[in-house]
């Protein structure tokens, strides 16, 4: 019988890696034991692209020309998405064993075993990761070139909805709450800044902040993942001023989550002691990261390690806990980032493009934080026109 389980991590560095006991797949040559994050590559369905046309014409491609296509389209997934994927799929076959479906139904799957997995999952995982999961199945009949005829279906979208519905509470996250500038100040008190992890933890800290990014766009999610093509460099760092001769330090993500051609970011020089000037050239002068290396690399014995968003993040939270605070997510820096500039009037908009925030994201936050409204909400009706004019829907 089918049993729903929450995947672990699985970011291993080498080929094979271990499954949870409530979670092995039956052994097949069609589903070789790999990292989460290479199954929608490697697994592989019964039937997949073929040199032929719609006609059943068969075109002068090699093998190899047609396989090319898979090898270039796995790029359009980022190596996170990959993962999430990739455990929807471990789970869509341990299903699929548990009910002794043939091979040959799974790819192209039909409405009914898309449903019935769906159905499965509901009251067991969150909305968003059934979504995920189904998707994550979608993207790999795509990826091996084999027909989904499922988008849009009336069925599986009203069984997403049901899937929201039923998200056990387990699996409702808590709210976000946002790291603040006394927050960080109060974590650098309890860092060793002439240290070289602790040194790369609060610059990366402060530039995160400031910047409104993301944690993943600054750290690498491996140790020996850093790649120059896709992470951010020392070389990526820029100086620019405007006309007034204010400068600011402009940093190019070479690719974001949102971006395969890359954004950037920016802060200005700040005041006080969580001023992400100071915490980047301290970081600069106490490990001397290469150039054309990982931007917050660390002195590690004899050799320099990319800051990777787990150690980070653990790291995070044991000065947090020390200060006697509860351990605020990684999410949270950002948004922390982005109420800070709202609550120095920096307008709406400007925040908004300044974090690169979608409209229905961003406004969940401005909804959402009492300190953003609360001068929205006096009795003065001229403050509450650009509040409106964001938060209202439009006029149809």
């Amino acid at each position: 019988m089918f049993t729903p389980f929450t995947p672990y991590n699985t970011g291993f560095s080498h080929l094979e890696a271990a499954y949870s006991p409530s979670l092995t797949p039956l052994p097949s040559s069609l589903r070789p034991q790999c990292p989460a994050r290479e199954r929608l590559y490697l697994w592989t369905p019964t039937t997949s692209r073929s040199p032929k046309d719609a006609q059943g014409n068969r075109l002068p491609l090699s093998q190899a020309e047609v396989e090319k296509i898979r090898d270039t389209m796995v790029h359009a997934f980022a190596d996170s998405t990959r993962e999430t994927y990739g455990s929807g799929l471990l789970v869509f076959h341990v299903f699929c064993d548990s009910k002794s479906i043939p091979e040959d139904q799974r790819a192209p799957a039909s409405r009914i075993l898309i449903s019935s997995f769906i159905t499965e999952m509901a009251g067991h995982y969150s909305g968003k990761t059934v979504s995920n999961y189904v998707h994550g199945v979608r993207a790999w009949h795509i990826l091996h070139g084999v027909p989904w005829s499922l988008g849009g279906d009336i069925e599986i979208d009203t069984l997403f909805k049901a899937a929201i519905s039923l998200t056990p509470s387990s699996s409702k996250k808590p709210k976000r709450d946002p790291y603040t500038i006394s927050l960080i100040i109060t974590i650098r008190e309890n860092l060793n800044l002439s240290s070289p992890l602790d040194a790369a933890v609060f610059a990366c800290l402060t530039t995160t902040f400031f910047t409104c990014a993301r944690v993943g766009e600054f750290t690498v999610p491996r140790l020996d993942a850093f790649n120059p093509t896709l992470h951010i460099k020392p070389s990526d760092i820029s100086k620019t001023h405007d006309r007034q001769g204010l400068e600011m330090t402009n940093f190019r993500i070479p690719r974001t989550k949102t971006s395969v051609e890359g954004e950037d970011v920016f802060w200005a020089r700040q005041l006080g002691p969580a001023d992400p000037q100071e915490a980047l050239s301290n970081h600069i002068r106490v490990n001397e990261p290469s150039q054309d290396g990982a931007l917050f690399a660390y002195r590690h014995k004899n050799s320099l390690r990319p800051l990777t968003k787990t150690c980070f993040l653990k790291k995070l939270a044991i000065a947090t806990k020390a200060t006697g605070h509860r351990p605020v997510q990684g999410h949270g820096i950002r948004v922390g980032g982005t109420l800070e500039y709202l609550l120095r009037n920096v307008p709406f908009d400007v925040v908004k493009v300044k974090g690169r925030w979608a409209s229905d994201a961003f406004l969940a936050y401005l909804r959402r934080h009492a300190q953003v409204l609360a001068p929205y909400m006096q009795a003065s009706p001229e403050l509450h026109e650009e509040f409106l004019c964001y938060t209202l829907p439009p006029v149809r």
